[in-house]
């Protein structure tokens, strides 16, 4: 199974409220995962299955670890819900829907497999991609073992594309983690363990470099905002691509970055909140320069492009 998949969520679930544990947010997002993967779209009939042999495997834990996992989502899983703000249809304006993650769920012993079926609310948020959404690879978050650290991940890649996120009030921010008001209602006891915990994962386990400025009124905290970077890609990643691509029709370069568009290691290059489509029509921008076309042709010919001799 590839280590690369996408995780692609609208942007209304990234910046919805919920409380989950570590658990949990690994088997959501494994149930997205296959989810995107099915060919014929999913609705609320549709049951999609994680196997403790995946879990195991994806984030590097034992048998037993993983068996657990899997046996304790049935109780705590079903009763999990998320708030998030969308347009009303009718009237234009905004309004806050409350729902679960899922309509049920099972855990099938023998087999080790658990069975998840998403709410109808849930799915348009994980399956439309004409939208505003947010992706990143699976593998950016396997080694994130707080459950803030994944949340905050998600936030911040949302906003790739520029680099920062704009000022979070501070309880809107504990809302968007998942915080309950009595949890480490001190702010020190809050920077402490949850947003320093949290960025120093970052820091360690993801392609991203975090930085956190805080804002005050008066004397006091009253949000917080950060910068991010990526990480630069080892020379020797690039080096074995020697061939330099010079040039492409308007054909080939349109074909390609639909391509392109589709491929994991092109994520950061994303902006985070365009459709695939509107991706590729920027990348066909982006071979039409030069230098842009030499650092691209490594993923291009992993899309099976040939140069002309």
């Amino acid at each position: 199974m590839p280590s690369d998949q996408l995780i692609v969520k609208d942007n209304a679930l990234i910046n919805a409220s919920y409380n989950l544990d570590t658990i949990e947010q690994r088997l959501i997002l494994l149930a997205i995962l296959q989810a995107r993967e099915e060919k014929i779209g999913i609705d609320a009939n549709t049951r999609l299955r994680i196997h403790a042999s995946e879990y195991m495997q994806r984030f590097d834990v034992n048998k037993h670890a993983a068996y657990k996992a899997l046996k304790t989502a049935v109780t705590n899983l079903f009763g999990r819900q998320f708030s998030y703000y969308t347009i009303d249809q009718k009237s234009g304006k905004q309004k806050k829907v409350i729902s679960r993650w899922v309509q049920n769920i099972a855990y099938i012993d023998d087999a080790a497999t658990l069975e998840i079926a998403f709410t109808m609310d849930v799915i348009p948020l994980i399956t439309r991609l004409e939208k505003q959404f947010t992706s990143y690879q699976l593998k950016q978050v396997t080694q994130l073992t707080g459950k803030y650290a994944i949340r905050l991940y998600e936030l911040l890649i949302a906003w790739r594309e520029v680099g920062k996120t704009p000022i979070f009030q501070i309880q809107d921010f504990r809302s968007r983690l998942g915080l309950e008001p009595n949890d480490y209602p001190r702010i020190d006891t809050f920077k402490r363990r949850v947003l320093e915990s949290a960025v120093k994962q970052i820091n360690e386990h993801t392609d991203i470099i975090v930085k956190v400025e805080q804002h005050k009124e008066g004397r006091s905290i009253s949000g917080f905002s950060f910068s991010f970077k990526q990480k630069k890609e080892p020379k020797a990643a690039i080096s074995k691509h020697s061939e330099i691509i010079t040039k492409m029709t308007t054909a080939q370069r349109h074909a390609f970055a639909q391509k392109l568009s589709e491929m994991p290691e092109m994520n950061k290059y994303s902006q985070g909140t365009e459709s695939y489509s509107q991706f590729a029509v920027r990348i066909a921008d982006m071979l039409q320069d030069p230098n842009k076309l030499k650092e691209l042709s490594p993923y291009l010919k992993k899309a099976g492009y040939m140069p002309s001799k």
